[in-house]
Parts: C-alpha cells; structure tokens; sequence
C-alpha cells in the first residue's frame, strides 16, 4: 500500500503571543460598519486561512519546469487546502507573468507561465538571487529562499 505524498503547505504557529499575521484581529473590527453600510459583526469568521505557508508548493513548482502545466496542476491540486496560491506563481493567461512575484513582507519567488506547448516555464530564468538589491535595510529579502546578494544603497 502507497505512502500519501506530504501536502505542500506547512502550518505555522498562529498562537503563540506576540507572532504577526496578515490582517487585523476580528475584535478591532467590532461594531464598525463598512463602506457598503453591512454590519462587520455579521461577517462570517470561518473565511480566514492564517496559519498557512506554501514554500514547499513554490519549490515544488519551480522543481516541475519543463513538465506539462495539466500534469503539474492536478498533482499540486491534490496536495493542496486550496486552489488559489497555485495562482500566485503562476501566471494564466501568460500577459500577466512577472519575472519575480512578491509572497510575503519580504519574500518572493521565481514567477511562472504556461507556454504555447503547455508547458510549465520560468518567465525571467536568468533571475538570481545574487544580483538583487534589498529594499529596505530592516528586512531580509529572500528570493526562491535565497538572500539578496547585493547591499542596500539607502540613506546614501
């Protein structure tokens, strides 16, 4: 009997005190309205997916270039919560790709399109992470897990 491949998102801890998420917390929203006059209280909680990182589904697509984008798909969609962070890489149609694609605060990855053959592909595969230049001085930066080589020139 065949051993299930491990899903390609992590959980990270949302509990502990003092770890940041993305988005306010639901009690400083409480009683508050927005712009189309419905009451925020009514909003359903159970909407919000915090506690999800999807490193593992970015490498594993950047693993599959030069694979058919059908086959890739229904294999990432298997191991997967949700659909949507495929789309975050991944460029459909390909006038809409990007060389670099922002994934968190200062985190991005390799952007990917689907070809004419159907095929999976990097859109910029000269990219490095070597050549990049941080925007900020406070902030790692990392691409495809890799630090930015060059130094931020800021304040200069």
């Amino acid at each position: 009997m065949g051993r299930s491949k491990e899903p390609l998102y992590r959980r990270t801890n949302t509990r502990t005190h003092g770890v940041h998420r993305e988005g306010g917390e639901y009690r400083h929203d409480r009683g508050r309205r927005d712009p189309r006059g419905e009451d925020v209280t009514r909003a359903p909680m159970h909407a919000l997916r915090h506690g999800r990182d999807y490193t593992p589904l970015y490498r594993f697509l950047r693993s599959r270039v030069g694979r058919p984008w059908n086959e890739v798909h229904s294999e990432a969609i298997a191991r997967l919560d949700t659909p949507e962070p495929i789309f975050t890489a991944v460029a459909l149609p390909a006038d809409d790709a990007h060389a670099m694609v922002r994934v968190g605060e200062s985190t991005y990855v390799s952007g990917l399109r689907v070809d004419d053959a159907g095929l999976l592909q990097l859109v910029d595969p000269t990219l490095d992470a070597r050549e990049l230049v941080p925007y900020c001085r406070c902030c790692t930066h990392t691409f495809n897990g890799e630090r930015f080589g060059g130094v931020f020139e800021g304040d200069a």
